[in-house]
């Protein structure tokens, strides 16, 4: 089942918090006006994720402390590299139990549990860049586990994991880079609600208090443009933020009202291949557009002309600019396997076999 056909049943027997519905979901005719799947992922981009999730497959640890973990660059043997690639498997249509890449999402399953403290922390040992980014990469991973397995050690591991989450949201209602209540900021908060919305369609329990402070967080985030910056103190406004404000209100049901709309067309004025004063920094390239894709993708409903050109942009751009000529997509603060996760994932969207990514 889609995520918004079993969001759109719940909701109408709650009809608030998490589980709010789409406004749209039931206008089908404006999603008639989205573009086809063949025509969106192409036989080229085919090939390419192809190649990709191969290339994953490949590195994948496979025996030792480390098995069933990514990464060999900074963050090697870490939560988050390890949840991307395992989700950019799921996004192929692969489950724990069938699929080309069953075997390796179970893996990844394993590794991920294995590195779940007694306080809920997931965080690899061997990385010295554990935090909650992994976190809640880890955490938003293995909600779709729970949902496709139903496994009883995946959801006492997530429960632990959920409930640390929501006892280190800070007075603002917001995380930052350590599990411990303190500053928040923007980047690392779309981590944590995200997760947390997935983890509650899996059937965890987490308080409409947490919700709503969160979402107060986000609000108070954006600027009079309609970007998002970093902390409500100040700082950058970003593409990398921006989207993650929106998908921030999405996880949270927010689908539309005059800070969706604005933070929209100051994305859309700034979609791949536009240059409008602003690039993405190559250090948040991969982050940027995983959020951006997402933005994008639940846009559909009520702007459809936003996906029809955001989606073949940003394809296009990673086929052409960004891709290496072994069929990966490098990045050099984290390493490969970071960028051909992310890539894999934003390429492999429109296939819409994630609950979480649907709209």
């Amino acid at each position: 089942m889609k995520r918004r056909e079993f969001l759109a049943g719940m909701a109408a027997a709650s009809g608030v918090g998490w589980l709010a519905s789409h406004p749209l979901l039931a206008e089908s005719a404006t999603t008639d006006k989205v573009l086809p799947v063949d025509q969106l992922v192409t036989l080229e981009t085919r090939s390419a994720i192809e190649r990709g999730l191969n290339f994953l497959a490949r590195r994948q640890v496979r025996s030792g402390v480390l098995q069933g973990a990514f990464g060999s660059g900074g963050y090697a043997s870490g939560v988050a590299v390890t949840s991307l690639a395992g989700l950019a498997f799921l996004c192929s249509g692969s489950t724990p139990v069938a699929g080309q890449y069953a075997r390796n999402i179970r893996e990844c399953t394993r590794f991920l549990l294995r590195h779940t403290r007694d306080s809920g922390y997931i965080a690899s040992d061997s990385s010295h860049f554990s935090n909650m980014y992994g976190h809640g990469y880890a955490m938003l991973y293995l909600s779709q586990i729970l949902g496709m397995s139903n496994s009883e050690a995946v959801m006492e591991k997530l429960k632990l994991a959920v409930e640390m989450t929501c006892n280190i949201q800070n007075q603002h209602g917001g995380w930052r880079y350590q599990p411990v209540k303190q500053d928040a900021d923007l980047s690392i908060t779309i981590c944590q609600i995200m997760a947390l919305r997935a983890a509650h369609d899996a059937g965890l329990q987490v308080s409409e208090e947490v919700r709503a402070k969160t979402v107060d967080y986000v609000k108070r985030s954006q600027n009079s443009d309609g970007s998002f910056r970093y902390t409500l103190r100040g700082g950058r406004s970003t593409l990398a933020l921006t989207a993650a404000g929106v998908v921030s209100l999405y996880s949270a049901g927010i689908y539309e009202g005059e800070i969706v709309e604005k933070a929209l067309k100051w994305m859309i004025d700034r979609k791949p291949g536009v240059a409008r004063g602003q690039t993405v920094s190559p250090m948040n390239y991969y982050y940027a557009h995983y959020y951006a894709v997402q933005a994008m993708w639940h846009a559909q409903l009520k702007h459809p002309e936003y996906w029809n050109t955001w989606y073949p942009a940003i394809r296009d751009e990673l086929l052409q600019v960004k891709r290496a000529q072994d069929g990966t997509w490098p990045d050099e603060r984290v390493g490969p396997e970071f960028g051909t996760a992310m890539a894999c994932i934003i390429l492999q969207i429109p296939y819409n076999y994630v609950p979480v990514f649907a709209p």
